[in-house]
């Protein structure tokens, strides 16, 4: 966060700068939360987390259902390696093991936040306004990343991850193991198949929460997910308007 401090002589030519080479939201001091009535307060941390909690249960069972998945089949397909004698099987054991192997890393190194959101809240203290206040700040905040990873999830950048992974599993049957394209091919269209349905069956509820959130309290018509964009402030200090950015 980048502060300066400016004296009223100048605010007005500063005000219309930013908004014409920025174009950017100006957050007012009467807007932010410091001045809502502790009703409305409660009200969203109330509405937060109860969307949290209904989103608890999907993203669990597809987080830890695919984990287990993808542990079971590496598992059985490191003990089909060890006891077979053909080579063909073999190979076949071993690449279908590493592929496995990086889909359950994959679930560890990525869990699904809206899984272990709403017990994070609720140990926060809300005994007093000051103390709503910045629980409801950092729900929402979490409330964005629950959003933010679930669209990751099916977005392009996760598409040509597995996709190299699969191409790479194929090309190695078929170059790597100089097997038939067609045998490349199969073992592609397996594991592509295997991580569509992975991808396509994941939740999506926290976007459309995080949407209808916005759309209800923030009054957004329209909200994008995607890179994060600069925000000014501006609010009251001794010395005249505070006015920031955060990026």
């Amino acid at each position: 966060m980048i502060k300066n401090y400016f004296n009223n002589t100048t605010l007005k030519v500063i005000f219309m700068s930013i908004i014409f080479i920025y174009g950017v939201d100006i957050v007012l001091a009467q807007n932010s939360l410091s001045v809502l009535p502790d009703s409305l307060v409660k009200e969203r941390i109330d509405y937060i987390q109860k969307v949290l909690d209904q989103e608890k249960p999907n993203a669990n069972r597809w987080w830890y259902g695919w984990l287990i998945g993808y542990s079971a089949a590496t598992v059985a397909q490191g003990v089909n390696f060890f006891i077979s004698d053909s080579k063909k099987t073999r190979q076949d054991m071993a690449l279908g093991a590493a592929v496995t192997f990086l889909g359950a890393a994959g679930q560890i190194i990525t869990p699904m936040s809206p899984g272990s959101a709403p017990a994070i809240f609720r140990s926060m203290p809300e005994n007093t306004a000051q103390e709503r206040r910045k629980k409801l700040l950092e729900e929402e905040k979490l409330l964005q990343k629950c959003a933010m990873r679930e669209k990751d999830g099916r977005s392009l950048k996760t598409q040509f991850i597995v996709g190299s992974v699969n191409l790479t599993s194929g090309l190695i049957v078929w170059l790597g193991f100089r097997r038939s394209i067609w045998e490349g091919l199969a073992n592609f269209a397996l594991a592509t198949a295997v991580t569509e349905i992975q991808i396509f069956t994941q939740p999506t509820k926290a976007i459309n929460d995080y949407n209808n959130y916005n759309r209800k309290y923030r009054r957004d018509s329209r909200l994008s997910l995607g890179k994060r964009q600069k925000t000014f402030f501006v609010s009251l200090c001794p010395n005249g308007l505070r006015i920031g950015v955060n990026f």
